[in-house]
């Protein structure tokens, strides 16, 4: 690459800029994919020859984050149009990469996979709400945006909403959801990190954060667009390969996609097995008599925990008097150590188990069956016929509240800024919906070959002889894979795993019994998608502050370098606090990720979809609607979700904050129609936009006009 621009040619027309510029682009990068393949190649022959695991993590780690930082020192700029938009001469077929890399986030890389392997059929979900998404973006907003020629989703609602109150609550809403969606994609970058360097999670994070601000500090938009690209192209090589490869491995067959319903077919076989099998019977009873254990404990907190606290001290002091081995005295006191402190603590600690237990005291490990659609029966009784409903309607409103977000993602729809025209701008929708239908087509296929492989190799094995990946990923994160020999048989059974759907697809080499080097690879694309959408993120919040708030609002004189030097410590001081909070775990990935699409659907989507088709619309109407949307939503998730109820004290019972059954993950689906509802009748009652706003939004809406270069 060293030799090659990231510029066009001067002195020649738009045309034929763009049309050298992307041919220079298409040898970069075939060079590149070409130099990428054959790194991985050299690291096979070196593991082969005995390059050790911890030497492969560590080169992939140094490897691919100092090639995006030599890509973003390369793309350095301080000019503002490239800093913002890439000087908006990005071709459409790597937009739409770079579109896929920046949705790609660790969340679709990590996490869905693993959802599927959870919950079957629910997680489907997320494929149809995050797709069918796109298909918004495509008929409602990237095109119309891009004819507005603004740089921020901030921006349009003040060139459209005539003025700082519309731009100013799209900032606050930009910066809520980028930064709950960054905390998500950080978080991935540490779990991702720890694996490849043997660092500590919270080390992880700050090591992989250097590779995150190397990429959008030094070049902005300019930078994280070219850096995206790259990106991309390890990511989707990562994903398919040890997929192909498990396909291979059970059925013959390299396409694992047309393999999907036979191996699901026998996977449901599995799980009737499974569900009569004795000994599963015999862990579900254990977990079961835990939970009655704890249920026991719970109605007298105060009482228990002094039993318990006693007993311990017995147990240690009898060990002390009969001069028994340091290790079980060790042992005993460190179980004390243990204890609670105050029955506060204990009722706390007493209630997540019992939870946790009641969860493993189901058939298949609490997992419902993989091609169930919904939970109860619909035939069944009162209760049965109340879980299908809830179920059924749950689902509905996941996939509804995924796409609508999708659509109003202020760092996907700020890709479409970056074209060189109207036309490109929707190509590239396409493109990116190619691109992304590349791993959310084979994430499905990827959940059922595990489950095959988990059910049939590893159920039934002496624990002694299980599969190195379970020892290696325990090390890691206990949180995430755990077992423990139940019944005392020495086989291993399904219940007597625990497991979380976030090392489902970094597991999958291992799993499949290929070399270390691809699990590194696979490692080193799960980073690329992390990172690749903290970067986009990251630079949503330091625009937000830069030019929206800062430029547009405080100091519209700020010279260039001034708002390019503002937007870079900007994006140092948030990136350096969501880090922070990333490192306190406090929740899971999948929630984080759709807690942000439901916040950008209630906040955005009824504001740009009227603000474009819907000439009326006013600039109180949307700053009321974008506010009631925004806070219906905000208000759900905080009295219905565990980690929030705590952030917020919210004590009452769940049921008496829950509307229709709704989970929290689906809370968009109140503020988005409340959205639209307050946009209009505020805009009803309230004086219409100026002329020239509404010639503007007829302009803009009719695509045979203006289709020339913005």
């Amino acid at each position: 690459m060293a030799g090659l621009s990231f510029e066009p040619d001067a002195g020649v027309s738009n045309k034929e800029a763009n049309e050298a510029f992307k041919k220079g682009l298409n040898k970069i990068y075939g060079w590149y994919t070409g130099g990428f393949i054959a790194f991985v190649i050299v690291l096979a022959i070196a593991e082969q020859m005995g390059l050790s695991r911890g030497a492969i993590g560590i080169v992939f780690l140094l490897a691919t984050v100092g090639l995006y930082a030599g890509i973003g020192i390369m793309s350095r700029t301080n000019d503002a149009a490239e800093y913002y938009v890439a000087g908006r001469r990005v071709p459409a077929i790597y937009n739409g990469m770079a579109t896929g890399a920046d949705w790609m986030s660790a969340a679709s890389f990590i996490g869905m996979a693993g959802t599927l392997y959870l919950t079957g059929y629910g997680g489907l979900a997320f494929i149809m709400g995050w797709t069918g998404g796109y298909c918004l973006v495509a008929l409602f907003l990237a095109p119309y945006l891009r004819k507005f020629g603004q740089f921020t989703i901030p921006d349009f609602l003040g060139a459209r909403y005539e003025g700082n109150a519309a731009r100013f609550v799209g900032i606050l809403i930009a910066i809520l959801v980028s930064f709950v969606y960054v905390v998500a994609q950080i978080y991935g970058v540490g779990l991702i990190t720890a694996r490849l360097s043997g660092l500590a999670f919270e080390v992880g994070i700050f090591v992989g954060l250097a590779g995150i601000l190397v990429c959008s500090f030094m070049g902005g938009m300019r930078a994280v667009t070219w850096t995206q690209v790259a990106q991309y192209i390890i990511l989707i090589v990562a994903y398919l390969i040890p997929v192909v490869w498990l396909s291979v491995k059970q059925t013959g067959v390299p396409i694992p996609q047309a393999i999907y319903g036979a191996q699901l077919e026998k996977v449901t076989a599995k799980e009737e097995k499974l569900i009569a099998d004795p000994k599963e019977k015999e862990v579900i009873a254990f977990f079961k008599a835990q939970s009655d254990t704890l249920a026991a404990k719970l109605k007298d907190v105060p009482g228990a925990l002094a039993a318990d606290t006693a007993a311990a001290q017995a147990k240690v002091a009898e060990l002390k008097a009969a001069n028994a081995a340091p290790d079980a005295i060790a042992a005993a006191e460190k179980a004390l150590a243990a204890l609670p402190k105050d029955a506060e603590a204990a009722k706390k600690a007493w209630t997540a188990a019992k939870t946790a237990a009641d969860g493993r005291a189901r058939d298949l490990a609490g997992m419902p069956r993989h091609a169930q659609a919904y939970a109860g029966n619909p035939n069944g009784d009162e209760k049965a016929q109340k879980a299908f409903n809830d179920s059924r309607r749950n689902f509905l409103a996941l996939v509804f509240c995924l796409m609508v977000g999708t659509a109003a993602l202020p760092h996907i729809l700020m890709r479409y800024y970056t074209t060189p025209s109207v036309k490109e701008a929707r190509q590239s929708v396409t493109w990116s919906l190619f691109f992304i239908f590349l791993l959310y087509f084979t994430a499905p296929a990827l959940a059922v070959l595990v489950k095959y492989e988990v059910f049939n190799v590893m159920v039934g094995t002496p624990f002694d002889q299980l599969p190195a990946w379970v020892g290696s990923w325990a090390k890691v994160d206990p949180t995430l894979l755990a077992v423990s020999d139940v019944n005392k048989d020495g086989i291993f059974q399904l219940g007597e795993m625990r497991i979380g759907g976030d090392i489902i697809v970094l597991a999958t080499p291992e799993i499949a019994g290929l070399p270390y080097v691809i699990s590194g690879l696979v490692a080193a694309g799960g980073l690329a998608a992390a990172l690749s959408t903290a970067d986009g993120l990251l630079l949503t919040i330091a625009n937000a502050l830069s030019h929206d708030l800062y430029y547009k609002m405080i100091d519209p004189n700020a010279p260039t370098a001034r708002r390019v030097m503002i937007s870079k410590a900007l994006l140092l001081v948030v990136a350096l606090a969501a880090a922070y909070v990333a490192s306190l775990k406090i929740a899971d990935i999948l929630f984080l990720v759709s807690a942000a699409f439901s916040l950008a659907a209630a906040g955005f989507f009824p504001a740009l979809v009227l603000g474009i088709f819907w000439k009326r619309a006013s600039k109180w109407g949307a700053v009321l609607g974008m506010i009631a949307g925004v806070s219906i939503t905000f208000y759900y998730m905080a009295t219905t979700q565990v980690w929030m109820r705590g952030l917020f004290g919210v004590t009452g019972p769940v049921a008496d904050y829950t509307w229709f059954g709704i989970l929290p993950i689906s809370a968009g689906v109140f503020g988005v129609p409340l959205g639209f509802a307050v946009i209009i009748l505020v805009s009803l009652i309230t004086p219409a936009p100026k002329q020239e706003i509404q010639e503007l939004v007829e302009h803009v809406r009719y695509p045979n006009l203006n289709t020339t270069r913005a």
